[in-house]
């Protein structure tokens, strides 16, 4: 059963990747109070869910992190590790399913800390204030843009003074370990979310969501890859531009349609364009100068496919177009290469 792309609400930065998102390896810490539910909801996909005749010992099950009513003062926090360092350019406080127990205020703070410190050690930590404290409202997407271009590795969400937030999501730029990238004497993924890959433009992404397709490891299930609409105006095709990590070689592609059976694309291909001024709208994409890496190729279901002699050429690039026929599913897309 098809699903489609949760969330319609589209406000800048919730375009850009989550960093904190589990998926990509965001961990919840620490928290003040956990009574009612865990704080590694926080992180988890989707907006939550309500289950009214639900309960536990404690009390009402609740999708999200909720801590119990406080009757001294003070406020209540989370620390949250990202999985994927970077720039912050917004949050997004969803108070979800809780109405009459959500946070009246919230605030944000960040530190840049690098290694394993323990989470109570960075209780007392040098946070920077990021974003002050403002008023939520109940179950709905509380959305705070962020204007600060510091590099960050953790953050602390506030509360005040207490109750339930369904999810919590950080919306950014990666910001990689660039010195690692270019020290590495094989080829590395360069498309990949983690070593600072970013999906810019997609012509569709109704079932799966385009940052999807970048992201660490394997697909756990067909919901977490790229996924279009049925195309019912044909010939055509569907797109999805990958802006890489750094300019670089290519040296060899995989293409995995893992999970997609009934679904996956009759046919890909991959162009490459080498920009050396950033472009912000690829609305006109198919006017650029794109070079063919792979020619338009049969793929298969749920299955690995893997390109190196069939490239026709190497670069260097700055972005990658992956183009498929008609339509369909792609969980992910490496780009191995080498930085130039």
């Amino acid at each position: 059963m098809h699903a489609p792309e949760e969330g319609k609400l589209r406000v800048g930065f919730t375009e850009l990747i989550d960093l904190a998102a589990e998926k990509v390896g965001g961990q919840a810490l620490l928290a003040s109070d956990e009574f009612f539910a865990g704080k590694e909801n926080l992180l988890k996909s989707g907006r939550g869910v309500f289950i009214p005749d639900k309960y536990t010992e404690q009390g009402k099950w609740m999708d999200g992190w909720e801590s119990r009513r406080k009757r001294v003062p003070g406020h209540d926090w989370c620390i949250l590790k990202l999985g994927l360092p970077g720039v912050i350019r917004g949050v997004d406080i969803d108070t979800n399913h809780f109405l009459g127990n959500f946070p009246e205020y919230a605030s944000v703070d960040a530190l840049e800390v690098e290694g394993s410190p323990s989470p109570e050690s960075l209780v007392d930590a040098a946070w920077t204030r990021i974003l002050p404290q403002l008023k939520l409202q109940g179950g709905t997407r509380n959305l705070f843009a962020i204007a600060d271009e510091r590099r960050w590795t953790h953050l602390r969400l506030n509360i005040y003074p207490d109750g339930g937030v369904a999810r919590f999501r950080v919306h950014g730029e990666v910001r990689p370990d660039l010195a690692r990238l270019t020290r590495e004497k094989g080829a590395v993924d360069l498309a990949a979310a983690e070593n600072g890959g970013t999906v810019v433009a997609c012509n569709d992404a109704f079932f799966g969501t385009k940052d999807n397709l970048i992201l660490p490891g394997r697909a756990a299930n067909m919901g977490e890859g790229w996924e279009t609409r049925r195309k019912r105006l044909l010939p055509g095709f569907d797109w999805i531009v990958v802006k890489l990590a750094v300019p670089g070689t290519i040296e060899r592609v995989e293409v995995d349609t893992a999970f997609y059976k009934g679904n996956f694309p009759e046919s890909a291909s991959l162009e490459g364009l080498y920009l050396r001024e950033p472009l912000v709208d690829f609305a006109n994409a198919h006017d650029l100068a794109w070079t063919e890496l792979l020619p338009r190729t049969k793929l298969q279901a749920d299955h690995r496919h893997h390109f190196e002699p069939e490239l026709k050429a190497k670069g260097p690039f700055t972005h990658v177009r992956l183009k498929i026929f008609p339509d369909g599913g792609v969980s992910r897309l490496l780009v191995h290469g080498r930085p130039a």
